[in-house]
C-alpha cells in the first residue's frame, strides 16, 4: 500500500544557503514545496532507508530532488546493476556505458544549457522550419504562444524544442525529422545525456517495481532504451514577462504524460499543487500551517489553490512521476499537477531556461493497472469492493502521448488533452 500523506518536513536540509552564483537569489519569504532530497549515491549503494524515502516521495507528492553530486559512476548492486545496463555506442566511440552517473549527468546538463542558448538565438523564421505539428509530430519546435495553457484558450509564454530519443540514438524503424544545423555537431552530447538520463530513470523504475509487487526489472522492460518510444529531451526558454502586465502562466496546470521526468533549471517558476495534508515551508526551512498558507495565497495570489514553488538547487535535478506510472500502479504512485508561472522576486527579470528528459513507456505498451503486481491488485480489489474502481480501456502509450501533446497545440483541443489530473 502507499504511505499516508505524512508530513515531509524535517527530512530535507535547510535550503537558504544554496544558490546559483549567476542568478538573483530565490526569495526565502515564499512558501515552497517540501520536497525530499534523495541521494543518488545512497540509492546506488542499496541504502534501504534512502529507498524508503524515495518511495514515500513518489507516493505522497510525486516530486523530489535527486542529489547528483555522487562522484564517478559506481558499481550498482543486484537487480539495479542488471537493469541499468544499456548497449549504446556513439559514433565517436566515447561513452559511460549508460550507468546512472550523477557527475556525468550534471556535466552533460551544464553543456546543454549552452547548446540550447545557441539554438534559441536563431532567427524565429529559422526555428519555425522545425515545427512539425502539421506532420502530426510533437518533436521539433514549438514557438512562443503556440500552445494552449487552459480551457479558456490562453496562449503559453515559452518556446521549446523537443529532441526524440529515437532520432538521437538512430534507432531502427524510426524516420528522423530534419534538424537544425546548429545542433548537428552536438549529437554525441545529446546521446550521452539521453543514455545517462535514461539510466537514472531505469534505476528509479527498478526500485519502484518490487514495491508494487512486481519483479525488479518489470517496469524497466516496458522502457527499454533500444525500443521506440516517446522519450525526448526538451529545451525550454521562457522570457521575462512585461512588468506592466498581470502575471500569467508560462505553462498551464498539467500532469506529465509519461513515466519519469528529470528536470534541470536554475531560475524559479515551477509550482506544484500540494496534496492535502502536505504543508509548505519557507526557503529557510520554516514551516507554515494550513491557515497561514491559505491566508498568504489569498492575499498574494488570489485564486491559487495550494500551489507552492519548487526552488532550483545546484547539483540536483528535480524528478517527478507522470501519468503512466499512476496508471500502472492504480494510483499508488502520484502524477502530480504542476505549472510554470513567472519567477518569484528578483528572478522575475531573468530569462528562464530549462532542460528536461522525459522517459515514457515504449510506443506499444498498454497503459493499464498492472494487476499482476500483488500490491496493485490488492489496491484494485479494495476499490472494487467500495465501488470506486472503473476499469478504463487500455490505451497505447504512443496514442496517449500524441493525444495529450498535440491537443495543446490546437484551438479547442485543451479539454481533450487531459491526463490523470482528476485522479486514477
Amino acid at each position: 500500500m502507499s504511505p499516508s500523506a505524512a508530513p515531509l518536513h524535517g527530512s530535507s536540509p535547510a535550503l537558504s544557503s544554496e544558490a546559483f552564483s549567476d542568478i538573483p537569489p530565490f526569495p526565502i519569504d515564499i512558501p515552497t514545496a517540501p520536497l525530499l532530497r534523495i541521494s543518488l549515491r545512497k540509492l546506488l549503494e542499496g541504502d534501504k532507508e534512502e529507498e524508503e524515502r524515495c518511495w514515500r516521495a513518489c507516493c505522497i507528492v510525486g516530486f523530489f530532488y535527486i542529489d547528483l553530486r555522487s562522484g564517478k559512476a559506481i558499481k550498482h548492486k543486484g537487480a539495479v546493476e542488471e537493469a541499468n545496463k544499456v548497449d549504446v555506442k556513439w559514433e565517436d566511440g566515447v561513452g559511460d556505458g549508460g550507468q546512472a552517473d550523477g557527475e556525468s549527468l550534471l556535466k552533460h546538463a551544464n553543456e546543454l544549457f549552452e547548446v540550447m542558448k545557441e539554438f534559441f538565438n536563431l532567427e524565429v523564421t529559422e526555428k519555425q522550419k522545425y515545427d512539425f505539428l502539421e506532420q502530426g509530430s510533437y518533436f521539433g519546435y514549438k514557438g512562443y504562444g503556440a500552445g494552449i495553457v487552459d480551457k479558456a484558450g490562453m496562449r503559453d509564454r515559452n518556446e521549446f524544442y523537443n529532441i526524440s530519443k529515437n532520432s538521437t540514438l538512430s534507432l531502427p524503424g524510426y524516420s528522423s525529422l530534419p534538424e537544425p544545423a546548429v545542433l548537428i555537431p552536438h549529437n554525441p552530447l545529446l546521446a550521452r545525456f539521453t543514455t545517462t538520463s535514461h539510466a537514472l530513470c531505469t534505476l528509479l523504475l527498478t526500485l519502484l517495481s518490487p514495491r508494487l509487487g512486481l519483479p525488479p526489472n518489470y517496469l524497466p522492460t516496458l522502457h527499454r532504451l533500444s525500443a521506440l518510444s516517446g522519450d525526448q529531451i526538451r529545451f525550454v526558454r521562457t522570457p521575462p514577462q512585461p512588468a506592466e502586465e498581470a502575471p500569467k502562466p508560462a505553462l498551464g496546470a498539467h500532469t506529465d504524460f509519461g513515466s519519469v521526468t528529470i528536470l534541470f533549471n536554475r531560475v524559479g517558476g515551477l509550482q506544484v499543487q500540494l496534496p492535502h495534508g502536505v504543508k509548505p515551508e519557507f526557503g529557510g526551512g520554516m514551516e507554515m500551517d494550513d491557515e497561514a498558507f491559505r491566508t498568504w495565497q489569498s492575499e498574494r495570489f488570489p485564486g491559487m489553490d495550494r500551489w507552492a514553488y519548487v526552488r532550483p538547487l545546484p547539483g540536483h535535478a528535480i524528478v517527478n512521476l507522470g501519468d503512466a506510472l499512476a496508471l500502472f500502479s492504480a494510483g499508488i504512485l502520484r502524477s502530480n499537477i504542476h505549472r510554470v508561472v513567472p519567477p518569484p522576486g528578483a528572478q522575475g527579470g531573468c530569462e528562464r531556461f530549462s532542460l528536461v528528459y522525459f522517459s515514457r513507456p515504449e510506443d506499444g505498451v498498454l497503459l493499464r493497472a498492472l494487476r499482476e503486481g500483488s500490491v496493485v491488485d490488492e489496491v484494485v480489489k479494495v476499490r472494487e469492493a467500495r465501488g470506486k474502481w472503473r476499469e478504463e480501456e487500455a490505451v497505447r502509450s504512443e496514442d496517449w502521448v500524441l493525444r495529450r501533446a498535440l491537443g495543446r497545440r490546437r484551438v479547442g483541443g485543451w479539454l481533450d488533452s487531459g491526463g490523470t489530473e482528476g485522479g486514477v
